[in-house]
């Protein structure tokens, strides 16, 4: 068997460039990029970022410009197709063998594989990263990935065979390991500290991937050179051997404007995060838009009900009245951001539409902020017990256009006599903020992952607590929701996962704990001469198989 349906992985619970004159583009979207011709080997592609990468150890490397380098420098066990989402084999020669019980997963390995620096990755090697992967190593400031759940131990069976043992069932552990938080590593790599995986090392982080970093500019640049070597892809790949181009430069630039005019200009190839207004400069020939699913968590506002602003139901629901989604959508963005109909997007596993608990209705969300005592003053700001209804949203750095998404509900809230904050502050501060009660109580974000689990990812406890559910003095405000979280983790069957993700959904919607906004895609804009390209499962860059023409 070489792949792994959507059906039967249910089964399975499976320096920055000058600023250029912008000149017209055209426009397109899709899974991989159009190719022109045949295939060319050579050149190094210019890619552009609009945030420096902060670590390049996989079980932290979820945001973008992190996943953008540890897709490209590492494999995985399994390959999973960003359109269907069928997983296959790539560093494993087939699908796992699971248990009843989806407690023990076996793989058998290819032969032959090494790292850049020579060294094997064989079964003790894999074994070794996801014993670190699923326990982490708090000592080392190294965390558990997200990605995996109920871990116990590996176990090598033969040089070849390893056995991956779980404390309870682990559904979602197939897909878990074709994602970036399951690259694979070299054993010396693995015994890095946390910091030793951040900025400064970046030419220290070995992995098996078709390209190595072979230079670095802290929070400027990387360099990335192809491995002539590298002799296995998933076998869903394009063409066999090395990676068809040469290199890659990995560059920051954080303007808008300087990304958009340094691909329009012909400067660079290739640009992530695309903003909606810059759309239409990439809508004539030569030029193109590629927008990727990212198939998971909407982009959205997370609810922090245990703040005493919060804390009464009718005043969520107020805040959901109150905000007119469609007028953000129709404003800021473009067909390619489609309004959200529930927590999860529509291409996502487990979906459920909740869009009724969404209805933009001033006067509904004007009479249940007085039936929660939040009464308006003569100069119509609300108070309640003498404290004004002020509520802190945080500048989501990575999501798209944050800063003007929360100024339109500032806008839309202002008219019920609620102020709206804008925390100000780079990704060291909003990462500082996003766990302190009473510092943020509407939390702007979204994750992207092709699993059920993707929904604990997000909003339990024991992962990025979006909700803060979880205070750090270890009370949980809402058991219920982490129990339904849990249950979608530990269920081996693919229809106990299902419900239990309809629960989640359900009572996220019905608590009123979150207002999805809508559909994230990860925008590139590419110039003509990009050929191949394509994204993994959840929107970051792939570039084994991109080229360049003349």
């Amino acid at each position: 068997m070489s792949s792994l349906t959507r059906r039967s992985a249910l089964a399975l619970g499976l320096g920055t460039p000058a600023l250029m004159a912008l000149a017209g583009c055209g426009s397109g979207t899709g899974g991989e990029s159009a190719a022109a011709g045949e295939p060319q080997q050579g050149g190094t592609l210019t890619y552009l970022e609009p945030q420096t990468w902060s670590t390049l150890y996989p079980p932290a490397a979820g945001f973008y410009p992190n996943g953008g380098v540890v897709n490209n420098i590492t494999d995985r066990l399994l390959y999973q197709d960003p359109e269907t989402l069928e997983l296959h084999p790539w560093i494993a020669t087939a699908l796992p063998e699971v248990n009843e019980d989806a407690t023990e997963y076996t793989f058998t390995l290819r032969e032959g594989v090494t790292y850049s620096d020579g060294t094997p990755l064989d079964a003790e090697n894999v074994v070794k990263n996801f014993d670190l992967y699923g326990a982490g190593d708090p000592d080392r400031a190294l965390t558990v990935s997200e990605a995996i759940n109920n871990y116990d131990r590996g176990e090598v069976v033969d040089p070849t065979t390893v056995r991956f043992h779980f404390s309870a069932p682990s559904p979602g552990f197939a897909q878990a390991v074709s994602t970036i938080n399951s690259g694979l590593l070299s054993s010396a790599t693995l015994d890095r500290t946390g910091e030793e995986f951040g900025p400064g090392n970046a030419t220290d982080i070995i992995g098996s991937g078709p390209f190595v970093i072979d230079a670095e500019e802290i929070g400027t640049r990387l360099t990335l050179t192809v491995r002539e070597d590298y002799a296995w892809p998933p076998a869903t790949a394009q063409h066999e051997g090395r990676a068809l181009l040469d290199g890659i430069d990995y560059v920051v630039a954080a303007e808008d404007s300087v990304r958009v005019g340094t691909v329009t200009s012909g400067q660079a190839h290739i640009a992530r995060q695309i903003e909606a207004p810059d759309e239409p400069q990439f809508a004539v020939d030569g030029l193109s838009l590629h927008a990727a699913s990212t198939n998971g968590v909407n982009n959205g506002l997370s609810f922090r009900f245990r703040d005493p602003a919060l804390d009464d139901l009718r005043a969520r629901q107020a805040l959901i009245a109150a905000i007119d989604r469609q007028a953000i959508v129709d404003t800021l963005f473009t067909d390619n951001y489609p309004l959200a109909t529930g927590a999860l997007a529509t291409t996502a596993l487990g979906y459920v539409d909740t869009s009724e608990h969404y209805a933009h209705d001033p006067e509904k969300a004007a009479s249940l902020l007085e039936e929660a005592g939040w009464s308006a003053g003569a100069d119509g700001t609300r108070t309640k017990d003498g404290k004004p209804l002020t509520l802190t949203f945080n500048e989501a750095l990575p999501q798209p256009r944050s800063r003007e998404v929360v100024t339109l509900i500032q806008e839309q809230l202002t008219e019920l006599g609620i102020d709206v904050q804008l925390l100000p502050g780079d990704q060291a501060a909003q990462d500082a903020a996003r766990g302190e009660p009473g510092t943020v109580q509407v939390y702007h974000s979204m994750v992207g992952r092709s699993d059920y689990d993707v929904l604990k990812s997000q909003y339990s406890s024991d992962n990025r607590n979006t909700l803060l559910n979880a205070y750090p003095d270890g009370s949980v405000g809402d058991p219920e929701l982490d129990e339904l979280l849990a249950r979608i983790a530990s269920v081996p069957e693919a229809e106990g996962r299902a419900e239990a993700s309809a629960a989640a959904q359900r009572h996220l919607a019905e608590q009123a704990l979150i207002l999805p906004l809508f559909e994230e895609p990860q925008v590139y804009g590419l110039t003509a001469a990009v050929q191949g390209f394509a994204t993994e499962s959840v929107g970051r860059p792939r570039f084994y198989d991109t080229w360049l023409t003349d």
